[in-house]
């Protein structure tokens, strides 16, 4: 846990008591909820633990009674970070170089759930489905054979989804300092500067103002590569009249956000100057239409619709927002399917991103639905102007 804004130690209990009702209600006699290191989110939800090189799980049971299930060399590091106290070595949580442990004995499912009073099991939520490795899948129906093994991603998508007072607080921070990293990011680039230069500027900025880590890989990359819905920084030198674009943001207690800006290394052609201003007012519009009280997909649907009627629609790959929190794209997304009701306290990733067949460029905020109107921007919205720089 960082120095700055953290979740309260009494808050994860109130997670899981809070799971364990939901556990109940869907009929489960277990939620087994895995992670590894670069999606922590589900176990670090319950935990605060946040796995290294191995994977991590937790088991909850409908009591609330709980485990942390981690690879064989992890038991000390885990009894250092763990708000969960009954720990377990397992080998189905080993890292991925596969080393077999001969001699060493770790817990079995089966002596995990018992721990928790669960012993007559016949039907297992999964949480962290796509974290969820074979040797897991595994190790849970050589100990239960019979039993019905079930994506639970639904419990965890809706306790995470609405924001604590906490929770805002480390987004907030982690924007503050993607921020900071950003205005460095614009003070150094220039031709000539590797992609991966530049992103080392932003990583320095974020580490010495209290981030415990960069919230995601920095986006720091220029020309074709920005039409990629994702990419890399490489080696590559940035070249005059490059699009550049910049996403970052701090990890802050798990959480992390993302600020990202297209800029210009030199003055915008019309083409790029046309696209780029269309994405900003898609991504206003964004804000106006996420609000309280409105179904989810009648956002997207009017986002593609608009995008189309305005004759944009070949330059669109997805939109217009994603859920933000321990992951800055963590369900539930917003797409022309999602059923769900958008209400107050709930954080979205406000990502706009637009391509060309040379260019693309992504404008990124954090949004906080409120109680009425527009969704509020939760971080300070700096450089929100064309960028252009001409060094």
């Amino acid at each position: 846990m960082g120095a700055g804004p953290t979740i309260p130690v009494e808050e994860y209990a109130e997670r899981r008591e809070r799971a364990a009702s939901l556990i109940a209600e869907a009929g489960f006699d277990v939620l087994v909820g895995n992670a590894h290191e670069s999606d922590a989110s589900v176990v670090r939800y319950f935990s605060a633990y946040w796995p290294l090189f191995e994977m991590a799980g937790v088991a909850i049971a409908p009591t609330g009674q709980a485990a942390l299930m981690v690879g064989m060399e992890s038991g000390e590091f885990a009894k250092a970070r763990s708000l969960i106290d009954n720990i377990h070595l397992m080998k189905e949580y080993r890292e991925t170089a596969d080393p077999v442990y001969p001699g060493i004995a770790g817990s079995s499912y089966s002596e995990v759930f018992e721990s928790i009073g669960v012993s007559d099991v016949k039907r297992i939520g999964v949480a962290g489905y796509l974290c969820t490795n074979m040797a897991m899948y595994e190790g849970l129906t050589e100990a239960y054979p019979d039993a019905e093994i079930v994506n639970a991603d639904s419990i965890t998508t809706e306790l995470r989804s609405h924001k604590s007072p906490a929770e805002l607080a480390c987004l907030r921070e982690g924007f503050r300092l993607g921020e900071l990293a950003l205005e460095a990011m614009l003070d150094a680039v220039k031709p000539g500067m590797t992609e991966l230069e530049l992103a080392g500027i932003a990583i320095s900025e974020l580490y010495a103002n209290g981030a415990e880590s960069e919230a995601h890989t920095v986006y720091s990359f220029g020309g074709k590569k920005t039409s990629n819905g994702i990419s890399r920084g490489t080696h590559r030198r940035l070249e005059k009249g490059d699009i550049v674009q910049i996403n970052v943001g701090g990890r802050v207690d798990g959480y992390s956000p993302s600020v990202g800006r297209p800029i210009c290394l030199g003055v915008m052609t019309d083409r790029q100057r046309k696209l780029i201003e269309f994405g900003r007012d898609m991504h206003y519009k964004t804000f106006e239409w996420v609000q309280a009280g409105v179904v989810a997909k009648e956002v997207a649907i009017k986002y593609e619709e608009y995008v189309k009627a305005q004759g944009m629609g070949r330059h669109l790959l997805y939109g217009p927002c994603t859920g933000l929190g321990l992951m800055e794209v963590e369900q539930p997304w917003m797409e022309t399917i999602s059923e769900y009701t958008i209400v107050p306290g709930m954080t979205f990733q406000a990502d706009t991103f637009f391509y060309d067949d040379d260019f693309g460029l992504r404008w990124e905020n954090g949004m906080l639905v409120t109680e009425s109107g527009p969704a509020e921007m939760l971080n300070s919205g700096a450089h929100m102007e064309l960028i252009e720089i001409d060094r």
